[in-house]
């Protein structure tokens, strides 16, 4: 598993535990639990992941274990919500904005131009998220959501301003973003990350709104050449376990995984994938055959004006949507994460 992530992230992810006596633990049954992701083991969220397993496990007196799958090894990226609300894993990696409308309060997150980065962003976003969460994903236990440092575009051709992309083909990060394109009049491809280089290589897609370190990982560098080199929107990703698990734990087990649950661990968990993703900006400018170019701010303004359909259309779907907005954008401040 890559060991040039795991003992950087084990000595910054595994802080210091609360003491807890190992015979709290020992009537308790060990519990191994199934954790899946949909990206590739390379792909820095794993490791960070098996270190937080490995808190836990330390933490609960070594009764609860868990196990990695990633690569859609349970089950495709688009169903890893269902599949933990089902038992087919016990943790997994759900991305939301994969099901247009069933989450809309925490589609928020994904509203273009609003988070700057994706570790301060990741606990602001958990912070406002959590008491939502209850209402909003009441089918698995909720655990705890993050964001990806923000996504632009990389396309097959240049693009400047927003009525470049009218009758282009993009595949979104995001059902928000897939909105937006459309709103521009682009169509919006939907593919998972693992399948979208397929996609841009036959011709269904023009170009993808994607990270930077993941346009690399995943290979699309290889279609795709030119880049605007300005956060359009950022996507999130919640860690959800299921409900029955974590019912039939012990109190001091349940324990150990609230702890663990926390915006806190949000960020954490997240900072290795945010600096991956970000270093791949300098990666991809010293490619050759590809263009990295920042929007004018007569250019930025254009983008962000036509944006605001996209967030005016959220706020009237959701009850008390501007005061949720707000709220959202009070957290970002407060973790030094609001785009400006």
């Amino acid at each position: 598993m890559h060991s040039r992530y795991l003992a950087p992230l084990a000595a910054a992810l595994l802080v210091a535990a609360p003491v807890i006596a190992p015979a709290a633990f020992a009537q308790d049954k060990t519990v191994t639990l199934k954790m899946s992701t949909w990206v590739p083991p390379q792909h820095p969220i794993n490791p960070a992941l098996i270190a937080w397993a490995a808190d836990i496990e330390k933490e609960s007196g070594g009764t609860i274990k868990a196990t990695l799958f990633p690569s859609e090894q349970l089950g495709k990226a688009f169903d890893h919500y269902d599949m933990t609300r089902d038992g087919i894993a016990d943790f997994a990696y759900a991305n939301p904005g994969y099901q247009p409308g069933r989450f809309p309060i925490v589609s928020a997150i994904e509203l273009p131009f609003l988070i700057a980065n994706g570790k301060g962003g990741s606990a602001a976003a958990d912070e406002w998220y959590r008491p939502y969460a209850a209402q909003e994903m009441k089918d698995v236990h909720y655990c705890f959501t993050f964001v990806l440092d923000p996504s632009t575009f990389h396309t097959k051709r240049k693009i400047t301003m927003p009525e470049d992309v009218k009758g282009m083909k993009i595949r979104p990060s995001d059902a928000t973003v897939g909105a937006f394109v459309n709103l521009l009049g682009g169509t919006n491809v939907q593919a998972s990350a693992p399948e979208a280089r397929e996609v841009l290589e036959r011709g269904v897609a023009d170009g993808i709104v994607f990270p930077w370190g993941s346009i690399l990982l995943f290979g699309m560098d290889k279609v795709v050449k030119f880049h605007i080199d300005n956060p359009i929107a950022s996507s999130m990703g919640t860690w959800v376990m299921n409900k029955a698990v974590y019912d039939a734990m012990s109190p001091g087990q349940k324990k150990v995984i609230d702890n663990h649950c926390t915006a806190e661990w949000a960020e954490k968990v997240v900072s290795p994938w945010a600096d991956f993703e970000h270093g791949g900006r300098d990666k991809i400018a010293a490619l050759p055959g590809h263009e990295v170019y920042k929007l004018t701010p007569e250019q930025l303004a254009a983008w962000k004006n036509a944006a605001e359909p996209i967030t005016a259309k959220w706020a009237s779907k959701v009850t008390n949507g501007d005061a949720m907005l707000a709220d959202l954008k009070a957290a970002l401040q407060r973790h030094d994460a609001l785009a400006q």
